[in-house]
């Protein structure tokens, strides 16, 4: 299920947005500045970011700078704030939604899940880029029903990117989540991982591949996204 962080110094406005998103099912973690959202992110992977903009430490607008800066993270901004000033700079910051205070939780649900299916947050076990399905519950990928089987690491590594197209995952993300915290090998072996996949995807699917960002990691680039 997707990971939420909520950003806001007011902790009833964060109670209220926890609450709604948990019933939702969705993990939650809430922070009260742009600082300890970033801590966060460092070191946890989040699906979504629920930023306020009038916070002590690092404000929302510094806040969404950064988010962007690490990559294509959804990103709704809550404020107290109404004039289209503050809403334009949130959108050129790279803001993807907005909602003023006081907000309807449920319209803030809403919004939520609206960005999550824009960005193709994964919340099935199946994940579909034209002719390929990254089929989560057979552990296969098929290209036009054609099943080309993949060693089980590879496979949950190209899950794992699948569903969160155009997300940057760091080396140690992925070796925290696909071979755990408790991993001891070899501290390349996702380089050696990516570089297999990416053979045996090779020539056989022209609807996804595996971008290397230089200094940072690795992410899916899906066509027409």
């Amino acid at each position: 299920m997707a990971r939420i962080l909520v950003a806001d110094d007011d902790a009833h406005i964060r109670q209220l947005v926890v609450l709604y998103m948990k019933k939702e099912g969705y993990e939650v973690r809430d922070v009260a500045n742009g600082e300890e959202a970033l801590v966060v992110m460092d070191k946890d992977h989040m699906d979504l970011a629920v930023i306020d903009i009038m916070m002590p430490e690092m404000d929302g607008w510094e806040l969404c700078k950064e988010i962007r800066s690490r990559g294509d993270m959804p990103i709704l901004m809550i404020t107290a704030k109404g004039e289209a000033e503050d809403r334009v700079k949130g959108f050129q910051l790279g803001t993807d939604d907005y909602v003023v205070k006081p907000f309807d939780p449920t319209e803030l649900v809403l919004r939520v899940k609206a960005l999550l299916k824009r960005y193709r947050v994964a919340t099935s076990q199946q994940v579909v880029f034209g002719d390929t399905i990254i089929d989560g519950e057979r552990n296969e990928i098929r290209v036009k029903g054609e099943v080309i089987q993949l060693p089980l690491k590879e496979f949950e590594l190209l899950f794992k990117l699948g569903g969160y197209p155009g997300q940057i995952f760091t080396r140690a993300q992925l070796i925290e989540q696909i071979w755990g915290l408790d991993y001891e090998g070899y501290d390349r072996t996702v380089d050696v991982h990516i570089k297999r996949l990416r053979q045996r995807l090779e020539g056989r699917t022209e609807d996804i591949w595996i971008s290397t960002v230089r200094g940072l990691g690795y992410r899916l680039e899906a066509k027409g996204e």
